[in-house]
């Protein structure tokens, strides 16, 4: 299957309207990828980017308009072919991650996570198998994961309607597994430890959406959580999967002899 171009469409190039913008998004798109991948203040704009807020607007109208996930799952559906999958998914793993909050993160968006001792927000968070990205919803941290996951599995099984098993450790038990299967068609997967294993186990399944908090807490941008408002947040993880997609798709595989 050919890939198309990844990047949406301008307006104006697409005969929507509009005039030719003053920037080409490739270095708009370099400009935030570098502020999420170092972790930099967007006044903070090195001189060989567009200016700041000409980079800020880009990134506002993106979140906004969705167009940050559009270009985000257009890569994931290149790296799954690459790798000889179907670019929709049938099976998932959902996990969240509680991080602390920068003091520009207003009280009305942020909680304390009793269980983690973290007093912050939290990224919910559903992969695929092989570790992508397919939803987030950021909330505040004493937000509890069964009641994130009704609405961030709606989100996920609307948009991947091939997707029908998702897997979950044990905080996501009760009412959530019958809701899922009534409501999206999903077969929510609970994967428990055994009562006998003591200290860290690496459970089936689950392993697989454990391995994308290291990669996001490798963006500056993530260790903490900057960003006013929760959508930012979110683009901000949206963001911070392109580097490692386009990072998978520019690898080229070694030539046999």
């Amino acid at each position: 299957m050919g890939r198309g171009p990844a990047l949406p469409v301008p307006g104006w190039l697409g005969g929507r309207g509009g005039r030719p913008e003053a920037y080409c998004h490739r270095a708009m798109l370099d400009a935030i990828r570098y502020l999420v991948d170092n972790g930099i203040k967007w006044r903070a704009m090195p001189g060989d980017f567009p200016p700041w807020d000409r980079v800020y607007a880009f990134f506002r109208r993106w979140r906004d308009h969705g167009l940050v996930r559009e270009f985000h799952d257009r890569l994931r559906g290149q790296v799954r072919e690459k790798v000889g999958r179907d670019p929709e998914p049938t099976a998932a793993v959902i996990d969240s991650q509680s991080v602390k909050a920068d003091a520009v993160v207003g009280s009305d968006s942020r909680g304390f996570d009793g269980g983690k001792l973290v007093n912050g927000r939290k990224r919910h968070v559903v992969v695929d198998t092989l570790g992508l990205l397919l939803g987030v919803i950021v909330t505040a941290a004493d937000i509890g994961d069964r009641s994130a996951a009704r609405v961030l599995l709606e989100q996920v099984a609307g948009a991947h309607h091939r997707l029908a098993l998702v897997w979950a450790d044990g905080g996501y038990t009760g009412s959530l597994v019958e809701h899922c299967l009534a409501a999206f068609a999903l077969v929510l997967a609970i994967v428990k430890r055994s009562d006998d294993q003591k200290g860290f186990v690496v459970l089936p399944k689950r392993s697989i959406v454990e391995r994308l908090f290291p990669h996001l807490m490798r963006s500056r941008r993530l260790v903490r959580d900057y960003e006013r408002r929760t959508t930012s947040a979110e683009a901000m993880v949206y963001w911070s999967m392109t580097l490692l997609m386009t990072r998978r798709l520019a690898r080229t595989r070694p030539q046999r002899a």
